[in-house]
Order: C-alpha cells, then structure tokens, then sequence
C-alpha cells in the first residue's frame, strides 16, 4: 500500500543546505513534500521566488516529475535518481561565497554513478565573463580561478567565457568526489523555448574541444581521468 492509498503526504525529493560547507548547517536531510519547500533556501526567496523564473522552474520541474525529470533522463542515456538536494551550496578556495547549485543530484547511469550539478535558467543571463569577474580582482578570486582551471585542465580559458559555467562544474566534480560517484556532469536545464544563452554554453563546450548541442551531452576525460559530462537540457516552462 502506498502512502497515498493510506493517506499520507506523499516525499518527492530529499533536500538540505550542504552541512559539510558551514558548521551552523545541519547534514539531515529532510524530505520535501512540494515545490513550496524549495523556496526557503533561496538567498532572497522574495524576488527569486516567481512564476517564470529558473528557481520555481526547477522546483516545478522536479517535483512534478517525482524522479529525474524526463529531459535530464534522456540528456544522460537513461538514468535512476538516488538523491536531489536543492540549492545546494559548495565551498571553493579564494574566498567564503560558495558555488550555489540550483539542483545537485546523485544519479546512476549505465556507466556507473555520477554527481550533477543542474544550472536552472530562463531569461536569467550566465553573470559575468571570467575577465569582467577578475576586474579589480583580489588575490583570492585570482587563487579561486587558478584552482577551478587546474581541476577542469584548462590551461588559458578564453576570458570573454562566462564564470559561472566554471565555478558551477567546478561544484559537480569536487562533490562527485566527496560522495564517490565514478562520474560527474553539469547541465543546464533550460526552460527559454528560444534556448537563450546556448551561445554562452556552446563556447563553453568548444573550451573543452567539444561542439554541443541541446539535448545531447558530451563527455570529456578530467586530468584526474573522471569522466565530465556537459549537456543542455531543454524543458518546457511549468
């Protein structure tokens, strides 16, 4: 019998602040029960919690789907989910603001388990490039730039790349690692019908040497031999 058939709330996703960041987060997770629960994690629920917007896109997205949203499934070739944590939050060197993950998820693929991290956008931009970022920039942010390169192998990355791509599959891979997943990928899970800032992604992808493509992923081998998958994933707005 199922907790429907007996009346009870039904758990769609697992969720929790990344407790290994900052010693005033907790690491119990506690089960969602709607989209309603995301909405607390967000560093300013009152303007980012909107109709329209990336942040109740994916919270829509996830929970309708009860699982891996069926783009995402079929983005990674088939693919069971273990564990979603929302807003999720991951420390980087160079300073105390963490790369903050709309989705990160644990999913086991064919080839093994993987780590991703989800990007959630809309008509949201990628922020900043990597040169508007460094603009005034303290030793820290220099450090930050240094340890994300070394972990992706890019050498000189164009500086007109946006920052945010970096950072965000920087947090993949580091909590790939963390919870021993063979894998790790970033996706973007694009909710604009007109696949607005594919641009962005696309000159990301062609850093790594790879020509992408929406709803197709393509993998890359880390300097540590990891396997990173990058992909965009194109969903209809909820």
């Amino acid at each position: 019998m199922s907790c429907k058939d007996r009346g009870e709330p039904e758990v769609h996703l697992v969720f929790a602040p990344a407790a290994h960041q900052t010693a005033r987060m907790s690491r119990i997770l506690i089960p969602t029960r709607g989209p309603e629960d995301w909405r607390a994690l967000l560093a300013s629920p009152e303007t980012q919690w909107q109709r329209g917007f990336s942040a109740m896109s994916a919270a829509l997205s996830w929970e309708a789907s009860r699982g891996l949203p069926s783009e995402l499934d079929a983005l990674l070739g088939g693919a069971e989910l273990l564990l979603a944590i929302p807003e999720h939050k991951v420390a980087l060197p160079g300073g105390s603001r963490e790369s903050q993950c709309d989705v990160f998820a644990l999913v086991r693929l064919a080839s093994g388990t993987c780590g991703v991290a989800v990007e959630a956008k809309v008509n949201e931009p990628f922020g900043p490039t990597i040169a508007d970022w460094l603009s005034e920039a303290s030793p820290g942010k220099q450090k930050r730039l240094s340890f994300i390169c070394d972990l992706l192998g890019l050498e000189e990355p164009d500086s007109t790349l946006r920052y945010q791509l970096l950072h965000r599959t920087a947090a993949a891979i580091l909590e790939a690692r963390r919870f021993g997943m063979a894998e790790a990928a970033m996706v973007v899970q694009s909710f604009a019908p007109d696949h607005r800032w594919f641009g962005d992604f696309a000159s990301f992808g062609a850093a790594f040497g790879h020509d992408v493509a929406p709803g197709i992923a393509v993998r890359h081998r880390l300097p540590d031999g990891m396997p990173l998958s990058l992909g965009w994933a194109a969903c209809a707005l909820p």
